[in-house]
């Protein structure tokens, strides 16, 4: 996670970091190539002192989570409902108050011809959302962020984080890597409801 430039025409104040997930094998600081990237995302927190009717607030979220999936997952009827739980289950988990939210989940499919028609098909799901915070804390906000990224790579979310009473503040320790088919790794429940369609 990085610090990337921000936004400078959306609010007054900005301020964006960057995610990748890789599977293993990739060390820090060497540079990989797109076949090692399971996600991406961006979270962005804009802050107008003079409040927005839109954002219902002072201080708004915005996010971008990009993932590459197998074929039979990403043609699933259900998949943009099921990123948008990932994305209010992740919020409610963390105890990260919010209002407004609203977004967009998008499958883009890849099929390559010509000189490229030996490249297999993918497809990416991508998640655009934004919501205002209840409260100017918005650190849950950005934990609840990293694990819908990891979520989407088809990680568990980082060990601890589960069902943490909201006052304590737990050690945080990395999961190891696992590749994609990405149903194996997802929320059971989730992926009952995704499987089982």
């Amino acid at each position: 996670m990085e610090e990337i430039p921000a936004p400078s025409r959306l609010a007054p104040y900005a301020v964006a970091l960057g995610a990748e997930v890789f599977t293993p094998g990739v060390a820090p600081g060497q540079e990989p190539d797109d076949a090692d990237e399971l996600a991406t995302g961006r979270f962005i927190l804009l802050h107008d002192p003079e409040g927005s009717a839109l954002w219902d607030g002072t201080f708004r979220i915005v996010t971008y989570i990009r993932a590459q999936l197998e074929a039979d997952i990403g043609t699933d009827a259900m998949l943009g409902s099921v990123a948008w739980t990932w994305l209010v289950e992740a919020l409610d988990t963390h105890r990260a108050g919010y209002r407004a939210a609203g977004g967009t989940a998008t499958r883009i499919l890849s099929e390559s011809y010509g000189s490229l028609a030996g490249r297999p098909d993918s497809i990416d799901i991508e998640l655009r959302a934004s919501w205002t915070p209840a409260s100017e804390d918005v650190k849950a906000h950005l934990e609840a962020w990293s694990d819908m990224v990891c979520t989407f790579a088809g990680l568990p979310p980082l060990a601890g984080r589960r069902q943490r009473p909201a006052e304590s503040t737990p050690e945080l320790t990395v999961v190891p890597s696992r590749r994609h088919p990405a149903v194996a790794h997802r929320s059971s429940q989730l992926m009952d409801k995704l499987v089982s369609s």
